[in-house]
């Protein structure tokens, strides 16, 4: 970490870290720029227009030698500043002979606080009009200013009296000053939008609006903060329609790229006593930036380095055309004129199917990724626009030659032409230091993204997925095949970081009574592992995003999968963000119990003869399942955490008096239990709590039942208890393997609910005589194409999943399944009812993502004879 992460912005800081554009900057002539590790860069951002000559011009760094040997002092308020005057008379020789005076400042953002001041103390109105995208600064009179409503977010703004119309409408202007007659004090504007996205106005647009302006007594404020002083090709960019502001607003290029100094310029109309007598600033007109602002205006006065920078721009211009009619699918438009020049880039995520660059481009990041993948392979500096997200400004100094404008456009076709192979894996290697061109890539085959569209009728859902590990983002984005685990773990863990959540596909479900259910599938780019380790704080403030995502595109109710389930506590730390949520674990324990007793069954064991071990069985899904289990089978193996070993037998004693108030309670519905089961044998006991009783009194009778019965074993020894079971079903959210080849019985059937797998795959090549089934897979009613890669055959999904679609065709709008006490018998059993209502089922079975085979079957059975012999 660098020390401005560290002590001066670190949520900035990261972001630049994150994607390479921290660098160490420590030596700037002219254009160029040199970082600590000796490299060269063209420098096409100029500050943002503050380097009217790139970087320690020499004229003006003479200004500052001769200030120091002359000795004049450089704060002197409050007296009669001599090189303020200076510097004020020659600003007034440069502007239309209308403007009078001149009221220094040290930023851009404090010229738009005097000017805004200045109009209200002389119209006595209090209104300020902008326009929607613009950008006039970040202090608080600025920033209310600033027609971008992020940027005001979190410091009270927009603050009384400010009001925005959209940009470039004289009707709107006229409209808004006519319904509001003697409120508006004045109308700020930019010539060219800088921040809002290098956006012009339509021709006559400043000359129709000092006409409105004047109409309604209205003071006209032209911001040429980032225009002015050459940029677009004239001193003053609102030169282009001869028309002249009430007030004129300078800074950036003032400053010669050195010192800061603004100026706002009023008309003798504007200006008043009133401003003039309170409006003071200790630093503001200070000798030394007076100096180096009247030296400025030397320059650009006596050189041809406006005409110049007009020719350099039309050169740029010309060719940045060029290049949108080579690459038509990525560059949507070229903007500006002079040397402030906006690339516009297509955000539309079907440009770069089945690719994380569409997603960057859909989330508004492509532009700081090209910006960072010009600087770092490139090296060329450019930098986005603030308000315009996907526009990048090409902003030079005036002094750019004309063979270091043809020199950036030759980088920019070089990194389209990467773009557009929309390769990812190519295209951010540099990201993660690895030399693309010492790694091969493959072309990969764009695939059709099928975008279903949402009917009137249709019931509303959203589920959130994630990946599960790092090859669930080669089943996305092929390209990334390229890097080893570690590149990819690297890589990813920037995107978790920068990437939002995003709508990955959509589906509509039919079900078999008619009804219809459009949904979508919402990615959270987090794997298992770093769910995990990243700070809780975070993941919940990353799942309440997603969460929202899905409210504000009309879901109705959101499912939460694998991990978001678990981090989110079941849904509980979501369950206030105003949508009805479901972690789909009611209808995942019912598919489970129909798994492994189906399973069992075809495998010649009846389950009431069986032994059920559950592996995890202290979480929601694990202790459903047991209770589920215990009507059917003979014995239960309950293991808990081995980690918190005093706890987790404690939570397990409540698991049994749960189940056996169940089973009471089952009893007294008329349930018919197998003999041979567990439900048999305790609802025959003696002196059975009637379900309606305190579970402590369950607690108490099943403790002393079990201390002489020992129907249900507690354990947290899964290496020695785990091998009695007929049936293991392993419901944790623990992302290593926890059941390997020697824990299981011969002829056992393995149910492996959790993402990731707690069975290791040597399992499967290890134990032939032992079958492992995905647990909880579902065919869904019609097969729809669900449009994302879950490792299933088309129609296949998670019972978490399917019970979202579920109660959104039931139009069951309620929070369900959400923390331990939404995972009750009574959401169990609904979900058990609603599935075969709309026709959903258990799929044939799977194993390790693969369908399981006839042969498999019979290789068991064979197995398991023989052991039987022996």
């Amino acid at each position: 970490m660098n020390s401005f992460t560290k002590y001066v912005n670190p949520y900035i800081g990261e972001l630049l870290e994150i994607i390479k554009m921290d660098k160490s900057f420590i030596r700037g002539e002219g254009t160029r720029l040199y970082d600590d590790k000796g490299n060269e860069y063209l420098d096409f951002i100029a500050a943002y227009g503050a380097l009217p000559f790139g970087y320690n011009p020499n004229e003006i760094w003479e200004t500052i030698d001769n200030f120091k040997k002359s000795k004049e002092p450089s704060f002197i308020q409050p007296s009669a500043l001599n090189a303020a005057g200076e510097l004020a008379k020659k600003l007034i020789e440069v502007t239309p002979e209308e403007l009078k005076y001149v009221t220094f400042t040290n930023s851009g953002a404090e010229t738009v606080e005097a000017g805004i001041k200045l109009c209200r103390s002389a119209t006595g109105r209090k209104g300020i009009l902008s326009t929607i995208n613009s950008f006039h600064g970040k202090t608080l009179g600025a920033l209310s200013a600033t027609g971008k409503k992020s940027y005001q977010d979190g410091f009270g703004a927009p603050a009384d009296g400010f009001n925005f119309i959209e940009y470039g409408n004289l009707e709107a202007l006229e409209n808004e000053l006519k319904e509001k007659p003697d409120y508006y004090a004045a109308f700020i504007i930019e010539p060219i939008q800088g921040e809002g996205g290098i956006v012009e106005p339509p021709k006559g647009y400043l000359k129709g609006a000092k006409e409105i302006c004047k109409k309604y007594g209205v003071k006209l404020i032209v911001d040429e903060i980032q225009t002015g002083l050459g940029r677009t090709g004239r001193l003053f960019a609102f030169e282009e329609e001869g028309v002249c502001p009430d007030v004129l607003l300078l800074a950036k290029a003032l400053s010669g790229g050195i010192i800061p100094i603004g100026a706002c310029i009023a008309t003798e109309e504007v200006y008043n006593s009133d401003f003039g007598n309170k409006h003071s600033s200790t630093f503001a007109g200070n000798s030394l930036a007076c100096r180096v602002g009247i030296k400025v205006l030397d320059i650009l006065s006596n050189t041809d380095t406006i005409k110049e920078a007009k020719r350099k721009g039309e050169i740029l211009k010309e060719g940045l055309n060029r290049l949108k009619e080579k690459y038509p699918d990525i560059i949507k438009s070229v903007r500006g004129r002079g040397l402030m020049l906006g690339i516009e880039f297509c955000e539309k995520k079907d440009i770069f199917p089945g690719s994380f660059i569409g997603i960057m481009a859909e989330q508004k990041l492509l532009t700081p990724i090209i910006s960072s993948y010009l600087l770092n392979v490139e090296k060329l500096r450019v930098a986005p626009t603030l308000n315009g997200e996907n526009v990048i400004r090409i902003e030079p100094p005036l002094i750019v030659t004309e063979s270091e404008c043809y020199e950036a456009l030759n980088k920019i076709e070089s990194m389209l032409e990467v773009l557009n192979r929309k390769n990812t894996a190519e295209f951010l290697s540099y990201l993660i230091n690895v030399d693309k061109s010492k790694r091969e890539y493959k072309e990969v085959e764009s695939r059709e993204i099928k975008e279903v569209e949402v009917k009137e009728k249709d019931e509303r859902f959203a589920f959130l997925i994630h990946p599960l590990d790092l090859k669930n983002y080669t089943d996305y984005d092929k390209s990334l095949l390229s890097f080893n685990n570690n590149e990819l773990a690297e890589l990813t863990s920037k995107w978790g970081d920068i990437v939002e959540p995003f709508v990955v596909s959509s589906t509509r479900i039919v079900s078999k009574s008619g009804k219809t259910a459009y949904g979508e599938f919402i990615v959270v780019p987090r794997t298992a592992e770093e769910f995990v380790k990243i700070p809780k704080s975070q993941v919940v403030y990353e799942l309440k995003k997603a969460v929202n995502l899905a409210k504000k595109r009309g879901a109705k109710i959101v499912g939460l999968g694998a991990y978001t389930s678990v981090a989110s506590g079941g849904g509980l730390l979501l369950k206030d963000e105003g949508i009805p949520l479901t972690t789909g674990n009611s209808y995942t324990i019912v598919a489970a119990v129909e798994a492994v007793t189906t399973a069992l069954e075809r495998l010649g064991t009846q389950s009431d003869e069986s032994t059920a071990a559950i592996v995890g069985a202290t979480g929601s899904i694990g202790s459903g399942v047991s209770i589920l289990l215990s009507e059917k089978v003979s014995k239960l193996v309950l293991i808990g955490n081995p980690k918190n070993k005093k706890s987790s037998i404690k939570r397990l004693k409540k698991l049994t008096a749960k189940i056996f108030k169940h089973i009471s309670k089952m009893k007294e519905e008329g349930k018919q239990f197998r003999p041979g089961s567990l439900g048999y044998k305790i609802s025959n006991l003696r002196n059975l709590p009637l379900s309606n009783e305190p579970i402590k009194k369950f607690e108490k009778f099943a403790e002393d039942i079990n201390n002489k019965e020992n129907f249900i074993i507690l354990t947290t020894d899964i290496d020695n208890m785990l091998p009695l079971g007929d049936i293991v079903v392993s419901a944790t959210s623990n992302v290593g393997k926890l059941i390997k080849p020697n824990h299981l019985k011969s002829g056992a059937v393995v149910c492996d609910m959790s993402r990731p797998r707690n069975v290791d795959e040597d399992v499967a090549r290890n134990r032939p005589d032992v079958l492992v089934i995905d647990g909880g897979i579902i065919e869904v009613p019609g097969l729809p194409d669900l449009g994302v890669d879950l490792g299933f055959d088309k129609g296949l999904a998670y019972a978490c999943m399917s019970e979202t679609m579920i109660l959104a065709l039931e139009g069951h709008y309620k929070h369900t399944s959400v923390g331990s006490s939404g995972i009750n018998m009574e959401n169990i059993l609904l979900t058990r009812r609603l599935a075969e209502k709309h026709g959903f089922k258990l799929a044939d079975f799977r194993s390790f993502d693969k369908p399981i085979k006839e042969e498999k079957w019979e290789k068991i059975l064979e197995l398991k004879g023989e052991m039987a012999t022996v």
